[in-house]
């Protein structure tokens, strides 16, 4: 499934899979990979959330790991606990590798709406970012992924 939905020009998310689909889609996978939203244990260790060696197959495709917003998945109800989230994943594997990951499909109990993003940027700022690494968290490795994934408008074979 996962080399068709590359030879479609498909992303890839795997947001949902189990341990075991991560393992086997990131071994066959020849682009980038997401996990859209999440948590990850180093910062809030439940059964959801992605072990490192989880973490370290997506950034291995040029994927991007979304943290997610709600409390299970950061430990948090707030954006420092979201900022701690993304800087473990840098800190794991580089600033090309985490993003957002709202999950903001009313599924979830979510601290704010999308008004609240600057409490992000104000997180990641007192976590020590730059301008340039809090604009690829804020949507620019999310970006990157979507341009190397869709389709430039050739018809796929």
């Amino acid at each position: 499934m996962v080399e068709r939905m590359e030879q479609l020009g498909m992303l890839v998310d795997l947001a949902h899979a189990s341990p075991t689909t991560i393992d086997d889609a990131t071994a066959m996978a020849t682009k980038p990979l997401v996990i859209s939203h999440t948590g990850v244990k180093g910062t809030c260790d439940n059964t959801r959330n992605l072990d490192d060696a989880r973490i370290r197959e997506v950034a291995g495709t040029r994927g991007v790991v979304g943290i997610g917003y709600w409390e299970t998945a950061v430990c948090g109800t707030d954006a420092a606990a979201i900022a701690r989230a993304a800087h473990y994943v840098t800190n794991l594997v580089g600033i090309d590798s985490v993003a957002l990951g709202s999950d903001f499909d009313g599924a979830i109990a979510a601290p704010f709406d999308v008004t609240g993003l600057p409490l992000i940027v104000d997180a990641l700022i007192a976590e020590g970012y730059g301008e340039g690494d809090i604009a690829k968290i804020m949507g620019g490795n999310a970006v990157r992924v979507l341009s190397e994934v869709l389709p430039s408008g050739e018809p796929p074979r």
